[in-house]
């Protein structure tokens, strides 16, 4: 992006502070679903900043522009940010993250605009508190953006789909039904449902109107009792939706109302009324006509734990999905290794438009999951990395030397996301490349390995993974796992491997669930290295012990060989050594009678034994 363009847009933007009479404004990156991937319409802080990275926070005022963001993106984001006239301000432990920076920077009496529309309730709550006691003002009820942005895209208009009927096992009535259980549950009269990927598995619909994620914009307003009017409304723009889909909706107890409409509808409730939502997942303008007396529970939506523990027929489309992107992956590794080894000179563009080609030929695919992330060398190191046209590398080594090229990339398929890292050695690779990817890898099999109480939060077993890496004095600034959707976004809670989380009861292990294990290690301006398969949380089989409660053991369901070519096998066990072999056995028992050729043969060669 040009950057004289920033400078223009942070000009344009602190003259209207000047002429609206604000100290400062905080530009968030989210929407009203405050989503992780943003529709072009709500990509503010990239527009005025230039910073591409998906988590970040622009504070400007008269005489100081900041962005917040997290380790991920630290090197990528100073890069962006030369010559700007934005400032990285790193998000650590113990270093002040922007709401404390306003707090000490302002002054009694200043006031700080940001969009209700892209505020949470929850981060609301965080700014009054800090606020209220310097006696800061708090401005929600404008957009500043308005007559500076004035080529702003449009909303989506991506038409509605329904998820492929082989791969539902559950009806939207039957899912409706148990939110409402669970709205009785916490006394709700009424429950909001803001978050887009929540409101697609409760409909059994899917969109495009975010990219990498099949979701579509909409809220639901969903009442307790099922024989109420309106008792569960999906409000979306209806052009979006077929007469076919709104009438499978009415079936299911949905009814439609205009987008733009949520508003009204919550100002209708009553102070006799109850609404159930979840203030992380709820945006402050979306509330903003509600009377006062209302009242709140405030919690996680009864849908997100329902969507996070997968049903059995999910989780063996799921299988069948993850056997399609491995044989794939085999035809990718296959073309590309034999590419390299013609002498063609490849980079990592390369890398990604040669994963979509050989996943777009599976069946039920859709679209990659999330941007492919292919940094060879000093780029891998940079965790959530992208090659542009503008900036890439290529994969030269000289002679005798070499390189790690990490991948990670993934597919959205009607039975199932997947999610899969892998790190390729580029030319002849040395003893530290070696020792640091057996590093990851001990770390990667020992949460593979683990076993854990039932309901354990799900932070708490970070540790096991990095307890290898920890012992080597090495460490890495993300998490281990994420929760996964199916045929959903790939990012998707409420468990998380982290033991910088924190711990409520929401996120808790259950079976069913499907998250990834991911340790890695990054040699900034040398080489990164990550390790990541997914998981099914399952019940332990053949437990040895059964005075001490039910445990959960973890199913790898992503089937990718790991090459061994990086490995130096003095430094595993010989346990270690085991579930290697026993993984690749599995591998190779999974995609053999799925390809051929070249395809079979870098198989064959990939699964031996150590």
């Amino acid at each position: 992006m040009n950057k004289q363009n920033i400078h223009d847009r942070i000009s344009n933007l602190r003259q209207a502070l000047v002429e609206q009479d604000l100290t400062a404004i905080i530009v968030p990156s989210a929407d009203p679903h405050l989503s992780e991937y943003l529709p072009e319409y709500w990509q503010a802080r990239l527009w005025l900043s230039g910073f591409t990275g998906s988590v970040g926070t622009l504070v400007v005022t008269a005489d100081f522009a900041g962005l917040w963001t997290d380790s991920r993106y630290w090197v990528h984001a100073a890069e962006q940010l030369a010559d700007t006239g934005i400032s990285l301000q790193k998000l650590a432990p113990k270093q002040p993250n922007h709401i404390d920076w306003l707090a000490a920077n302002l002054q009694e009496g200043d006031s700080v605009a940001v969009d209700g529309n892209v505020l949470s309730i929850a981060e609301q709550d965080r700014l009054l508190s800090a606020f209220d006691a310097n006696d800061i003002t708090l401005i929600t009820d404008r957009d500043v953006l308005t007559n500076i942005w004035t080529d702003r895209p449009a909303l989506p208009t991506a038409k509605l789909y329904a998820h492929d009927a082989q791969f539902v096992a559950q009806s939207g009535a039957s899912k409706l039904a148990a939110v409402r259980t669970g709205m009785t549950e916490a006394g709700a009269t009424h429950h909001l449902l803001s978050s887009l990927d929540d409101i697609a598995w409760l409909t059994n619909l899917r969109g495009a109107d975010v990219d990498y994620n099949p979701v579509f914009l909409a809220h639901m307003l969903i009442t307790a009792d099922s024989d109420a009017e309106g008792n569960a409304t999906l409000f979306i723009d209806k052009s979006k939706v077929s007469a076919e889909i709104e009438q499978n909706l009415k079936d299911s107890g949905i009814t439609l109302a205009d987008y733009d409409a949520i508003q009204d509808a919550l100002g209708a409730l009553t102070p006799e009324d109850l609404l159930l939502l979840d203030p992380s997942k709820v945006a402050v303008g979306t509330l903003s006509k509600m009377v006062d007396d209302v009242g709140f529970i405030e919690q996680m939506a009864p849908s997100t734990l329902l969507k996070s523990v997968k049903a059995d027929a999910d989780i063996d489309h799921v299988r069948e999905a993850m056997r399609q992107d491995g044989a794939a992956l085999c035809e990718f590794f296959a073309a590309f290794e034999q590419r390299l080894a013609d002498g063609e000179r490849l980079s990592e563009l390369d890398v990604d438009s040669m994963l979509i080609d050989v996943r777009s030929k599976q069946p039920h695919y859709v679209s990659p999951s999330f941007p492919t992330i292919a940094g060879f060398n000093e780029n891998g190191a940079l965790p959530h990395y992208r090659a542009t046209p503008e900036s890439f590398s290529y994969l030269d080594v000289s002679e005798g030397e070499g390189g790690l090229l990490l991948i990670d990339s993934g597919a959205q398929y009607q039975n199932g996301t997947t999610d899969i890292t892998r790190v390729v050695g580029i030319g002849q690779v040395n003893a530290e490349h070696k020792r640091d990817f057996t590093t990851v890898l001990k770390a990667h099999i020992a949460l593979a390995k683990a076993h854990f109480p039932d309901g354990i939060a799900s932070p708490l077993i970070d540790a096991i993974c990095r307890a290898p890496l920890w012992q080597a004095q090495m460490d890495y600034g993300h998490g281990t796992g994420h929760g996964v959707g199916y045929f959903l976004n790939v990012h998707e809670g409420p468990q998380v491997i982290a033991y910088s989380a924190s711990t409520p009861k929401e996120r808790a292990m259950k079976a069913g669930m499907i998250s990834s294990n991911e340790p890695g290690l990054y040699r900034e301006g040398q080489w990164g290295i990550r390790i990541e398969n997914l998981m099914v949380n399952m019940p332990v089989q053949q437990p040895t012990e059964t005075a001490f409660g039910d445990f959960l053991n973890f199913e790898t369901v992503t089937y990718c060989p790991i090459d061994t070519r990086l490995v130096e096998p003095s430094l595993l066990t010989p346990i270690e050594k085991e579930w290697l072999n026993n993984y690749h056995a599995q591998v190779y028992a999974e995609l053999n009678e799925r390809v051929s050729g070249a395809a079979l043969e870098w198989l064959i060669e990939r699964t031996k034994a150590l």
